[in-house]
């Protein structure tokens, strides 16, 4: 299948052990007309070693190399800096995506100008697909509201923050990639690398009235190690994610400040000891500006009925 030019981006930082398996499952693309980016962000490791050797064997595959390593969201950055297409996605070291993921996906932005971004059914698996999880299933292939995106990614829905599933237009990502997300708690986002992606996804959609999903699993997430999800824990990935969510409301859709609020108010509850280490023990630290720390009780008793029932049905 040939269309207009993607870049498929990959930031790395010592991946000796998964950067081949990856390189190889972006250039085994069904859609023709791709560029694979790689910068290496000074790794330790045999990882360049490894690139410089499959670049060798296929121009389609550009790689760079930085003299430092600066941080995984400027890493992130100069993936996009030097990306040449009209079309982009990011494809993490450690993951894959199924050969047809592009002839999937593309065609969603190539035949309508009001799509922002596509995403697909991922599994996040362990040792090798198909053993893993299926996340990210929100129902038949087509086109959805962008306005489906942000509230449920907001407020509890099964919507995908990474956007290692998803392929959008470079411009996009070039706009709404923010290395440094302004915050009074002294968090330093480009380092921290969480709640960078979910702005991705948000500020794409508060562009476009429209998003597309397809219903087949063909991005692939590793569960690794020491991959940022995992050495984060659940504590400090829901705070951050949940800073990174509050600024996108206070700054883009101050409509909604009731119920992030209310997202703020049950995650200080779930995670008390843990929100008092990066001074996120109280909802005005989660705003610049905003003075307005008022609830959605309608989304508070629907949140705790919905956690009830669950614990009864569990028994």
């Amino acid at each position: 299948m040939k269309g207009e030019l993607c870049s498929i981006l990959v930031p790395v930082y010592n991946r000796e052990e998964t950067i081949e398996e990856a390189i190889k499952a972006a250039l085994n693309q069904t859609y023709e007309n791709i560029e694979v980016v790689v910068v290496d962000n000074c790794s330790e490791d045999k990882t360049w070693d490894k690139l410089r050797e499959l670049a060798s064997k296929d121009k389609r595959l550009r790689i760079f190399r930085n003299d430092k390593n600066i941080g995984p969201v400027k890493n992130w950055k100069k993936c996009v800096e030097l990306a040449k297409g009209k079309y982009a996605k990011f494809l993490w070291s450690d993951d894959l995506i199924s050969y047809n993921f592009l002839e999937k996906t593309i065609p969603f932005l190539a035949e309508n100008n009001r799509v922002g971004f596509v995403f697909t059914k991922t599994e996040i698996f362990y040792n090798k697909p198909g053993d893993g999880k299926i996340v990210y299933d929100i129902g038949e292939t087509g086109v959805y509201r962008s306005e489906d995106y942000i509230n449920g990614v907001l407020f509890g829905r099964n919507f995908p923050v990474s956007p290692g599933c998803a392929v959008f237009r470079l411009e996009d990502l070039a706009h709404n990639l923010i290395i440094d997300i302004p915050n009074k708690c002294e968090i330093d986002f480009a380092n921290v690398a969480i709640g960078n992606d979910l702005l991705i996804f948000l500020l794409t959609a508060s562009r476009y009235p429209y998003l597309a999903f397809v219903n087949e699993t063909l991005s692939f997430f590793r569960s690794y190690k020491d991959s940022i999800s995992v050495l984060s824990g659940s504590a400090k990935l829901s705070l951050h994610y949940t800073l990174a969510a509050a600024y996108f409301v206070e700054n883009f859709r101050k409509d909604l400040i009731k119920k992030m609020n209310t997202r703020i108010w049950l995650n200080l509850i779930r995670y008390r000891k843990e929100a008092k280490l990066y001074n996120l023990d109280k909802i005005q630290n989660y705003y610049l500006d905003n003075n307005d720390y008022s609830k959605d009780y309608a989304l508070l008793f629907a949140t705790v009925l919905k956690f009830v029932l669950r614990k009864v049905f569990k028994k």
